[in-house]
């Protein structure tokens, strides 16, 4: 297993449901074989640009291992996830 990072931005919504979405990625990583170690909520931050009419987003980070199988469907999910309006997955070196 490789070390990855994911950072995602989510669009401003209630606390329940943005910790059902957080819950959701990590749930997805450990489902596909992945070990989740660390989960960052950076919380609501101004974006540099407007992304979709919206000038605010809910910032997460989180660092897993897990295997290149797991990390495209990690991709694939958040592509087609409404709430999620950026991310980012990036192999760590070693």
């Amino acid at each position: 297993m490789k070390a990855y990072e994911v950072m995602y931005i989510v669009k401003p919504v209630e606390e329940e449901a943005f910790e059902a979405i957080v819950a959701k990625f990590e749930n997805l990583i450990t489902a596909n074989g992945g070990n989740v170690e660390k989960t960052d909520r950076w919380g609501k931050k101004r974006l540099a640009y407007e992304i979709q009419d919206l000038t605010e987003g809910l910032y997460v980070l989180v660092t897993f291992q897990a295997e290149a199988a797991a990390v495209k469907e990690l991709d694939r999910v958040m592509k087609i996830t409404d709430e999620v309006m950026r991310h980012m997955i990036i192999r760590k070196g070693e």
